[in-house]
């Protein structure tokens, strides 16, 4: 066989390959657990310095449905993350709590449901309003802008930096890669919610939720991070081969190294058991659903390790490339007590 293209040569190696640390079931799943958490946060760039979080309160309203807190914190020495609390109105107690993470967007606004710039209304209108269903299911939400998305680094038109200008790709020469800081920064906003925000939310009831990369940031936030006990990643869990090796990506999506290691599927094992609902779309283009269906095939298998297949849902939209709240949030709703269900409208 004579190859002459250089995509499809990289392609065709990893097809060849099967990844170093796939787990085997040759030994203890958490001993494995272990060491690949420790191998992914390596291949992350992280850990990052901490610091103080410098938390400060910036404006409160009030809405028919639920309060809003604006605040900020800092994740880095001198770097700051924006965000939005939302606290459903009426009884005042601490509730199950979602982290809603964006895809590629204008921005944290899109899941308050609130349109900025000019396509927002449309993106909104794919079930990316995530902060609001979450309210309406009885929960706290906090919707914060991931870096090069937003206020971290919109273009003029609010399209997002690493997409537009690639700017996330200055990240790989200093040691970084983008997921690494938007993780950095959800684990970061995790420190803020256990310091500030238990009498709002039930830090057991902690649930990390995005669509697109948003879900990205969502899965590999959900792998590093044990604080998050529930985990609904959307359209973003796909073999590499099948999605972002396949077609065009946003450089954000990319992790030196990474398959060598892992595929996907093989890093969702570092989410079990806590319960986790992976979500896509039967027609979504650029994370194909027999992608989904490898990836997902192999997280059960380690579900099954501990004995809690149960807790390790697949929902599968009748559509394309978006969220699908009345698909996923009744499943993530029979694992998290106290969520009330939302009928569909």
């Amino acid at each position: 066989m004579k190859i002459y293209n250089s995509h499809k040569y990289i392609n065709y190696i990893a097809a060849q390959k099967t990844p170093e640390m796939r787990y085997d079931g040759s030994r203890d799943i958490a001993t494995w657990q272990s060491e690949a958490r420790k191998k992914l946060e390596e291949l992350l760039g992280l850990p990052f310095a901490k610091c103080e979080d410098l938390f400060t309160i910036t404006g409160r309203s009030e809405e028919e449905e639920y309060i809003r807190i604006d605040f900020e914190f800092q994740s880095e020495e001198g770097y700051f993350v924006p965000c939005n609390l939302l606290i459903p109105a009426g009884e005042a107690k601490a509730r199950p709590g979602v982290i809603c993470l964006q895809g590629h967007s204008t921005g944290k606004h899109i899941s308050i449901g609130v349109a900025k710039f000019e396509g927002d209304v449309d993106t909104i209108a794919g079930g990316r309003d995530f902060a609001i269903r979450a309210v309406k299911e009885g929960c706290c939400a906090i919707a914060m802008d991931q870096r090069y998305m937003g206020e971290a680094g919109q273009s003029k038109t609010g399209s997002p930096a690493c997409a537009s200008d690639n700017e996330s790709m200055a990240a790989l020469l200093v040691g970084r890669t983008a997921i690494g800081e938007r993780v950095w920064d959800v684990m970061r906003l995790i420190d803020v919610i256990y310091a500030h925000f238990t009498e709002y939310i039930d830090i057991e009831k902690l649930i990390c939720m995005g669509n697109s990369g948003g879900g990205t940031a969502t899965f590999y936030a959900s792998c590093m991070d044990e604080r998050i006990r529930f985990a609904m990643p959307s359209c973003a869990v796909c073999t590499y081969e099948a999605s972002i090796m396949a077609m065009h990506h946003c450089p954000c999506n990319f992790i030196p190294s990474i398959r060598r290691y892992f595929n996907m599927g093989d890093l969702g094992g570092l989410i079990a058991p806590r319960p986790l609902v992976v979500v896509c779309g039967k027609e979504d283009p650029i994370f194909p659903l027999g992608g989904v269906e490898e990836s997902f095939t192999l997280i059960q298998n380690a579900y099954r390790q501990f004995g809690k297949e149960d807790l390790c849902h697949l929902v599968t939209g009748d559509g394309g490339h978006q969220f699908y709240p009345d698909d996923a949030w009744p499943v993530m709703k029979k694992m998290v007590p106290q969520c009330k269900m939302y009928p569909k409208m």
